[in-house]
């Protein structure tokens, strides 16, 4: 069985992702390539090299995919495809943009974040928000997954895959125009060891300060509940939920969040969960390994200072 794997990054490393994308590959069995496409993301591919157990890099350096506009990127996969019988990529932004076209330009029905593997065609994903589990079997003979990342460990990166150089172009009929990025010397909130979230019962924007002097000293990266953004009290890039980022971080501390069910589909995988809630009935404190039934105001400059 021979595995394709979309690497994810940004032109200039190599992203978490892929490394954990490959966990669930090296389990479904086979012989495994990561494609690297980009421009200007040499030293994506050389990262990529590492990976454990990757037989080869496709690298294509071209500056129609500088963007990585989905339009081109399947056209691309589905010209490939026809060596592999797996096409993998993370559950991510652009996972969710590219794989469901590489599904339609193949005529198969793609398997969404796949949280693990039973064998080579049965896999478990979420439904309902996390509820429930769904055990299903791809009888497509090529099948086309994407992988929710946090379920899975991140492969070593002791590898030396060889390197393919390849020049398929496919010029697409959209333009890009332009995007706008947060910048934060943060940590990425997908891929932070730590994470401070707040809810509602932040009351402001201004009071996520006292949360973000946490993360500061925790080298932590800031999240929030959807309530907290449709509040307008953070921007909507911070969001972990159902609806945002699906996170599982090592420390997961929960400020001033009563724990919707779309909220803990998005972190209930945290390695550690830490609930400050004055709620004592809070839903949070179901899946939180602590619990600090506490004013939030008081509780989180205390533990700020004890840091």
């Amino acid at each position: 069985m021979a595995i394709l794997i979309l690497a994810e990054h940004d032109n200039e490393s190599l992203k978490l992702e892929t490394a954990k994308v490959m966990a669930c590959a090296q389990a479904i069995g086979g012989e495994c390539d990561v494609l690297v496409v980009g421009h200007q993301c040499h030293q994506v591919a050389t990262e990529a090299q590492k990976l454990s157990n990757v037989r080869q890099i496709i690298y294509l350096d071209a500056i129609e995919y500088a963007n990585g506009l989905a339009e081109n990127m399947s056209l691309l996969i589905t010209k490939l495809a026809s060596d592999y019988d797996v096409i993998l990529g993370a559950a991510s932004s652009i996972g969710k943009d590219v794989f469901p076209r590489v599904a339609a330009l193949l005529d198969v029905a793609q398997l969404s974040e796949v949280v693990e593997v039973v064998s080579a065609d049965t896999f478990v994903r979420p439904i309902y928000a996390g509820n429930a589990l769904a055990t299903v079997q791809s009888l497509d003979t090529k099948k086309v997954i994407t992988v929710r990342s946090s379920a899975f460990d991140a492969v070593e990166m002791d590898g030396n895959a060889a390197l393919v150089t390849i020049d398929t172009v496919f010029v697409p009929e959209v333009t890009f125009v332009s995007q706008q990025l947060t910048e934060s010397e943060r940590p990425e909130l997908g891929s932070a060891n730590v994470i401070i979230s707040g809810g509602r019962g932040m009351g402001s924007g201004e009071n996520f300060n006292i949360l973000e002097a946490l993360a500061d000293k925790l080298g932590g990266a800031i999240g929030a509940s959807r309530a907290a953004v449709d509040a307008g009290f953070v921007p909507n890039d911070l969001q972990v939920g159902q609806t945002g980022k699906i996170v599982a971080p090592e420390l997961y501390i929960a400020a001033g969040i009563s724990g919707a069910i779309q909220h803990l589909a998005g972190m209930k995988d945290s390695k550690i969960i830490v609930a400050i809630n004055k709620d004592p009935e809070a839903p949070i404190f179901q899946v939180a390994d602590y619990g600090l039934v506490a004013d939030l105001f008081e509780a989180v400059p205390e533990l700020t200072a004890a840091v």
